[in-house]
């Protein structure tokens, strides 16, 4: 009974490796793109940079398992993966876009900004997350 529930163990651990390998491809371009400094600001106690990064992270990795749920292969979870970190990308851009100045109020512990960028980051990838089911 427990060697027939272990038999999905091998696609488990691939599909997770290949999600593990693309969060990590995620959050090192996302902060090398963006203005602030995610890792050094939430080290030294700054919230707002913390929930701004979690809620991306958290954009990217709703698409990211949908691609997984919905695949026929790894090779789809990579594409869409890749698909759903330029969106992630992008939505960061559009924030800079409407909010020039969102990096620098991120730095300085903005809730309000880190918000937008935050709540921006979710929504865009829960309408990424739902376009990618067949």
């Amino acid at each position: 009974m427990v060697i027939a529930s272990l038999q999905g163990l091998p696609a488990f651990l691939v599909y997770f490796l290949v999600a593990a390998i693309l969060s990590g491809a995620y959050v090192m371009i996302y902060t090398r793109i963006t203005r602030h400094d995610e890792f050094l600001l939430i080290e030294s106690g700054n919230s707002a940079a913390a929930v701004a990064f979690g809620m991306s992270l958290l954009g990217f990795a709703m698409p990211l398992a949908s691609a997984i749920a919905n695949s026929a292969s790894l090779i789809d979870v990579v594409v869409w993966g890749l698909v759903a970190l330029l969106v992630q990308l992008g939505l960061y851009f559009v924030a800079r876009w409407r909010m020039p100045g969102v990096s620098d109020k991120i730095a300085v512990g903005d809730m309000a900004a880190a918000l937008w960028l935050g709540f921006l980051s979710l929504g865009g990838g829960l309408l990424n997350a739902a376009s990618m089911t067949t």
